[in-house]
């Protein structure tokens, strides 16, 4: 393609887990992808293999102060931020100025290059959900001052300020509301249920479920959340949007589920509940259904056998960096 012709693309977050699949996603369609991670919690060994593309560049830098990026951009994707209990607990104040801080920082660039925007938002705005499943309609049930505020409240602040520059400004805007997501690329050591889960049975161990493990999750596999992605942001809707899989069951049923697909002779055991923990979590996706013609594809045994061959790629160190002391079964 012309590189006049080529679309241009800012993708923060980029050795993050999504970030990293959102980078393979637009080189493969013909972007010219320009990664920024400040490596707080990514891993540029997520996306090493771009670096000898002509049409990928990277630059390590914390969106949170000014952004600069030359030349043209036709789109930016704001993924920067950390995800699982176990990093906002540890960086609350750079988790809540990468959602208000660097959330602004790129809304005024997508405003001076013309672009349009899609920030990263989470179900996490619904907090311990009232209804289920979770519609897009649902206000939420969130506790701002509770140790899961500062993320809570930093996508619900960064969901106001892309809307109120997109009805000030006039800014092409798009948000989406990412439900559980897992695959290849998760942090082993980041204390999320999944990845959690796998690594303890591969090592032989026994699995933790925090509560008494009724609590519900639904699992989306990354290629169907990076599929739904991509297709809102070419859509032209502006409001929030549910992006993730309905196929909703109990942190129990799933780590029985691990135990079977490992082959490993392990046992689950339970710990206390982490404060404000959510009870329920299912999304409501009809509206991705209607406007994008979206559904996920992968079926939750293919997407874990996928998940846990790659675990099992992985050099035997790794598995051993896995930590559970906190996490909130997401």
């Amino acid at each position: 393609m012309n590189t006049e012709e080529q679309k241009r693309i800012l993708i923060t977050g980029a050795a993050g887990f999504l970030g990293s699949h959102l980078c393979d996603r637009f080189i493969l369609e013909g972007f010219h992808v320009i990664g920024m991670d400040n490596l707080i919690t990514g891993d540029l060994r997520n996306i090493s293999h771009l670096f000898k593309l002509p049409n990928f560049e990277f630059y390590q830098h914390d969106v949170s102060k000014f952004v600069h990026v030359p030349g043209r951009l036709d789109y930016v994707l704001h993924f920067a931020s950390p995800a699982s209990p176990i990093d906002y607990l540890r960086i609350p104040i750079q988790t809540l100025k990468v959602g208000s801080l660097g959330t602004h920082n790129l809304l005024g660039l997508a405003k001076s290059k013309s672009a349009r925007i899609l920030v990263a938002s989470t179900s996490e705005v619904y907090g311990d959900p009232l209804v289920s499943p979770q519609s897009e309609e649902y206000w939420g049930n969130v506790n701002p001052v509770g140790p899961r505020g500062v993320y809570d409240e930093a996508k619900r602040f960064q969901e106001a300020i892309t809307m109120a520059y997109h009805n000030f400004h006039g800014l092409e805007t798009r948000i989406v509301r990412i439900f559980n997501t897992y695959g290849p690329r998760m942090r082993l050591n980041d204390g999320r249920a999944l990845p959690t889960f796998i690594a303890q049975a591969l090592e032989g161990e026994n699995l933790t479920v925090f509560g008494d493990g009724t609590q519900t999750r639904s699992f989306c596999y990354v290629s169907d959340q990076i599929e739904g992605i991509y297709r809102l942001l070419l859509s032209d809707y502006s409001l929030p949007m549910n992006i993730g899989n309905p196929d909703e069951m109990t942190m129990n049923d799933m780590a029985k589920e691990i135990i079977a697909l490992t082959g490993n002779a392990s046992t689950v055991i339970y710990e206390k509940l982490p404060v404000d923990d959510p009870k329920q979590r299912r999304p409501d996706i009809e509206k991705a259904k209607r406007l994008l013609d979206w559904t996920p594809k992968i079926n939750r045994q293919e997407g874990l056998q996928r998940t846990i061959d790659y675990y099992r790629s992985l050099p035997a160190e790794e598995l051993k960096q896995k930590d559970f002391t906190y996490y909130n079964q997401r």
